[in-house]
């Protein structure tokens, strides 16, 4: 197995992995969610990663969450979001960071 050594501090970091599993397992034990199944939860998520590698900022990713599945409720459009990187496409947790990085609730 590869690991990466963080930037001389000498503790290694596993490699990321995609894990539908753990993100479907996430998003079904939260309140708030109602995706038919897995495997739609598994497709809406990968969307939003498609989203991200094109380019949407995290403001318009958080406004379609919001109106697509979350109803307005911000708090879970940010956990969805977060399960969705952390869990289906961790390659794009730095292109969305990037995007996050001046977001304000509300804005878009």
């Amino acid at each position: 197995m590869l690991l990466a050594v963080s930037a001389g501090l000498g503790w290694a970091v596993p490699p990321a992995h995609a894990d539908p599993v753990t993100y479907v397992n996430s998003v079904n034990a939260r309140p708030g969610f109602n995706f038919p199944s897995g495997d739609a939860a598994i497709a809406y998520g990968r969307g939003v990663c498609d989203k991200i590698a094109v380019g949407r900022s995290y403001a318009q990713i958080i406004g379609d969450i919001k109106v697509e599945v979350t109803h307005g409720d911000e708090s879970l459009a940010n956990y969805l979001v977060g399960q969705v990187v952390n869990e289906l496409c961790t390659e794009l947790i730095g292109p969305l960071r990037d995007s996050a990085a001046n977001y304000r609730p509300g804005a878009q």
